[in-house]
């Protein structure tokens, strides 16, 4: 992984956790304490456990959460840390929007805004997602996504998606 210069100032993340196979609860707890492991970078808050039914798959429901980091890595290498958590805990691929043991999405990265062929921040379904907004205005309730404006302006187009704390 690369990392920015050790002189550059930290950039808050936030990173979308989810998990519906095994014990769902229990990954999604030990993947936030692995993302204060990840080089250059610190768990600075969580926000509570929830349980959400899957959307576009089926499956058992998913235990998700948000959490917010500081890092100097910069995006693509906290990237590469996020999906090596995910390999950590067992994470397979077989098809689009399949069952997981951990999943792990960088949704903000400070005010942030690109897309290529690997990454696209912000998250480009985040505000599609009751189980990534919910848990974001937990920790934030006057978080503004950037080039979108304020989340909680897109908290009524998913008031139907159903989520719960755990």
């Amino acid at each position: 992984m690369t990392a920015i210069s050790p002189a550059a100032e930290a950039v808050t993340a936030y990173i979308g956790i989810g998990a519906n196979l095994g014990d769902a609860s229990g990954q999604v707890q030990r993947a936030i304490l692995q993302l204060g492991k990840l080089p250059d970078t610190s768990l600075d808050a969580q926000s509570s456990l929830f349980c959400t039914a899957p959307l576009d798959a089926g499956g058992d429901d998913y235990t998700n959460a948000v959490a917010r980091i500081k890092t100097r890595l910069d995006a693509h290498a906290l990237l590469q840390g996020l999906q090596q958590i995910e390999q950590d805990f067992g994470r397979q691929r077989p098809y689009p929007n399949a069952p997981r043991t951990l999943d792990l999405d960088l949704l903000l990265y400070g005010q942030s805004t690109f897309a290529d062929a690997v990454l696209t921040v912000p998250h480009p379904r985040m505000t599609q997602r009751a189980f990534v907004l919910i848990p974001l205005l937990q920790l934030d309730p006057f978080i503004v996504i950037p080039k979108q404006g304020p989340a909680h302006q897109f908290a009524p187009q998913v008031a139907d998606q159903a989520i719960r704390k755990i």
